[in-house]
């Protein structure tokens, strides 16, 4: 890519950031060979928000968040970031899709949290939170040491830097993960069910990191199981079913009078 090119699209950059959501979704699918996945799907997601995704296992939630960083390719539609497409930009209903650099440029405005912890267990807590940062931003190493710190700190793991992912617990190695995910400083956060691999004794302790996370006004997406903190920390609540937006509205209507029937049988058996 030329200087004229990478000077342009930062002057686009710049201009659609104030007036735009921090994200834009727009007729977005995805299908798995015959199987259709998610179905023409369209929602915006605003600065210092937090967003979650409910829904019955199978109903597109995982997928869509995978779809937002271009883990998934979206087989239709279009995603911007900061008013800025990624992965592909769609003119007159074609898709031009974006080169592999470009995706990953954007993709870094997204920090994702999985189910898996994914840590390099050669590496200590510090050294796995510190890679992306020296390898993909370029900070010299004494930098990354310091925001690693930092976000070490939000988590409250200050005391572990040295240790050894096989020497944590599932709770602990879960927060490094998100500490890891912080250092690259993003724009907004995304988590795939980060506490379903945990045992119950241990996910309160995450919990407790994405609602602080939550109160300092961080933009979250979070796909979750976990009624009581969605309740209690979302914005809104979006309720997806046959991979399409059933439902959506404050957690309030959501749990407390939802108007799709099938939203209603969700809540009621998830809240029992």
């Amino acid at each position: 890519m030329g200087d004229g090119i990478i000077n342009a699209y930062s002057d686009m950059e710049n201009r659609m950031t104030a007036t735009a959501p921090t994200i834009r979704v727009r007729n977005l699918s995805k299908s798995f060979g015959a199987a259709e996945v998610l179905k023409d799907i369209s929602v915006d997601f605003q600065e210092g928000t937090v967003t979650s995704l409910l829904g019955a296992s199978g109903s597109g939630k995982s997928t869509f968040l995978r779809c937002l960083n271009y883990l998934e390719i979206p087989s239709a539609g279009e995603i911007l970031i900061e008013g800025v497409p990624i992965g592909a930009t769609v003119c007159n209903g074609t898709r031009k899709l974006h080169s592999p650099s470009e995706v990953a440029r954007m993709r870094m405005k997204l920090g994702m949290v999985f189910q898996s912890f994914n840590l390099w267990p050669h590496m200590t807590v510090l050294g796995n939170v510190i890679e992306a940062p020296m390898r993909v931003l370029g900070l010299p190493r004494k930098e990354a040491v310091e925001i690693g710190r930092q976000f070490l700190a939000k988590v409250n793991l200050t005391d572990k830097e040295s240790a050894y992912p096989a020497r944590l617990s599932g709770g602990q190695q879960q927060r490094v993960a998100i500490a890891r995910a912080l250092a690259m400083q993003p724009k907004v956060m995304l988590f795939d069910e980060a506490t379903s691999a945990l045992d119950p004794e241990l996910t309160g302790e995450v919990l407790e990191v994405m609602r602080g996370l939550a109160a300092e006004g961080t933009t979250m997406i979070v796909v979750t199981h976990e009624m009581r903190f969605a309740r209690e920390v979302s914005d809104r609540v979006l309720f997806l079913h046959g991979g399409a937006i059933e439902e959506e509205g404050p957690p309030e209507q959501i749990f407390g009078s939802p108007k799709s029937e099938r939203c209603r049988r969700f809540v009621s058996t998830v809240m029992n």
